[in-house]
């Protein structure tokens, strides 16, 4: 969940394609119209599709395996429901997300919301740090509740960074992140060692997750730091922290390694609710695989029912065993079930699971449902709500009786950045990033030295036009120096893949926009400067020296 140099430095050459045959992809109208990055993927040799780790650097060679073998969802799907879309969202750049509906509804509605990002101090923010405060700022901007929080305790136990390193980088953070225009007023900036309810929450939060849970999620083995343990459930604390005063859709903006996190957190948010909600047709309980083989029994009943209004399980049993829908598996076990349940009824309802209630909470759930129902010693079954109004009455429920409430956390997902030199964007490797604090002659400097995606000579070039779909720079102009003006993004890569834009004039550009850029960031930088003790945070640690300093 958090964002440190590895997180975002350790991107192979070809993970921001994003490439249709070298030409710009056409506006998309369920946008408005807004072009886009240029569509598709190619594969980085040696990367990793398949693990992704927070602390490791691991590299994603398609972008598009993360939708089939992780569930994340393609962003360009949700990207209608957005409204006034940030260009990062419209470029491609943003382009996965896990249940961010809610949020986005929420915009539309002016009902509340939610974003948070944690950054983990272990070196000076960079041009790749700035995608995540863009993207807190933005959903501030559109009405959110911003968090950005520093993620001290990670950074001393996963990195061994001393107190005194942690000060001074999350001071730098800090200051790039208010100079971006983050609100302080408005939003929460906190330290994860600073915030007892956050740490609280997390003393919660793990005696819902165990040691085995965390070694087949981040490979922790048996010498593992029991503090990196718990900088994990502190993670899982931060990310639902912006919900402990009311549940509301919650947006964690992350590069897709983080994804761990979120899908821990998800599942530690459902692990910690008094009551599930879910689908069922009898007294037996079912797994989502077993209830669609239910409904589609159930919606065959007239085909096999003596009574269509009152089809048996036995009847629906005999039909599954007639017409074998897939899988096997699940259909056998189905069928087991619903012989045993022989003369009962089959007949769609909604179901309250009682997972952490307490005795008075599972009572007044009972109490508060209207209509026909049927109470079990662990379930309720309803028959008059929707699966809407039973979410909505089972939180309230919960609320009135302690409980947290918590809405599963939504995730947004951003393209790496390739390194300018062509390969890694690497903290250790100078050349390759623009770090906020660069001097705006050495942010030049570098872009000026820059690799490219140019041909081998200015004729060929003309002839073939430039490979701006494997080129740093047009990265640079995509992620940061056009802006908000996709006209300007789309000229540059039209100029360069139709031959007339040559890279020695490009770069020039470039390097004088990002000149521009370091300046002007800069200058805010040193007017927050003077403000910094006003905020409602410290940044100076009285943490005594450990081992690790």
């Amino acid at each position: 969940m958090t964002t440190d140099d590895s997180h975002h430095d350790d991107a192979s050459p070809d993970e921001d394609r994003r490439q249709s045959g070298g030409a710009w992809r056409e506006p998309d109208t369920r946008s408005g119209g807004d072009p886009v990055l240029p569509d598709g993927g190619t594969e980085a040799e040696g990367a990793d599709e398949a693990t992704l780790d927070p602390w490791g650097s691991s590299t994603i060679a398609d972008y598009r395996k993360l939708f089939e073998q992780f569930g994340i969802e393609e962003f360009d799907e949700v990207l209608p429901e957005v409204p006034n879309p940030h260009y990062l969202m419209r470029r491609g750049v943003i382009f996965g997300h896990r249940d961010y509906r809610p949020v986005a509804e929420a915009m539309r509605n002016d009902d509340p919301f939610a974003a948070l990002s944690g950054f983990m101090p272990t070196g000076d923010p960079h041009i790749g740090h700035k995608l995540v405060f863009d993207e807190i700022i933005w959903h501030q901007q559109q009405g959110g509740d911003a968090y950005a929080l520093i993620a001290d305790l990670e950074a001393h136990s996963a990195r061994g960074l001393s107190w005194d390193e942690i000060d001074e980088h999350a001071t730098n953070y800090l200051l790039s992140l208010l100079a971006l225009g983050f609100d302080p007023d408005e939003g929460t900036l906190y330290r994860q060692s600073d915030n007892r309810e956050v740490q609280d929450l997390a003393f919660e939060l793990g005696a819902e997750a165990n040691f085995s849970e965390l070694q087949a999620i981040y490979d922790f083995d048996g010498e593992t730091d029991i503090s990196h343990m718990q900088s994990v459930v502190t993670q899982m604390a931060d990310i639902l922290y912006p919900q402990l005063d009311e549940p509301k859709p919650t947006v964690i903006p992350v590069g897709p390694d983080q994804d761990p996190h979120m899908r821990l957190a998800r599942d530690l948010a459902a692990r910690m609710r008094y009551f599930g909600v879910t689908e069922a047709f009898a007294s037996f309980e079912a797994d989502g695989v077993e209830r669609t083989l239910l409904r589609q029994a159930y919606d065959a009943r007239e085909d096999y029912a003596e009574d269509a209004d009152r089809p048996r399980c036995g009847e629906a049993a005999d039909w599954l065993r007639e017409h074998q829908p897939a899988p096997a598996d699940a259909r056998e076990s189905v069928v087991a079930k619903l012989d045993e349940a022989g003369k009962e009824p089959l007949r769609p309802r909604i179901r309250f699971l009682d997972r952490n209630a307490t005795d008075e909470a599972f009572e007044a759930l009972i109490e508060a449902i209207d209509g026909e129902k049927r109470v079990y010693d662990e379930h309720i079954d309803t028959f008059d709500l929707d699966h809407a109004e039973a979410e909505e009455l089972a939180r309230q429920v919960e609320l009135d009786n302690g409980g947290y409430g918590f809405q599963p956390p939504s995730s947004i997902y951003h393209r790496f950045m390739t390194g300018l030199t062509g390969g890694k964007m690497s903290s250790s490797i100078p050349a390759s990033h623009i770090s906020l604090l660069d001097d705006p002659e050495d942010g030049y400097d570098k872009v000026k030295s820059a690799t490219t995606g140019g041909r081998s000579t200015a004729e060929e070039q003309r002839e073939k036009g430039g490979k701006a779909d494997e080129c740093p720079v047009y990265e640079l102009y995509a992620y940061l120096l056009s802006g908000d003006d996709d006209e300007f993004a789309k000229e540059v890569y039209d100029e360069c893949v139709g031959g007339e834009r040559l890279c020695g004039g490009c770069k020039e550009q470039a390097a004088e926009l990002m000149e521009q850029f370091l300046e002007e960031h800069q200058e805010k930088r040193a007017e927050w400067e003077d403000k910094l003790a006003e905020l409602d945070i410290d940044l100076d640690s009285d943490r005594a020296p450990t081992s690790a300093d």
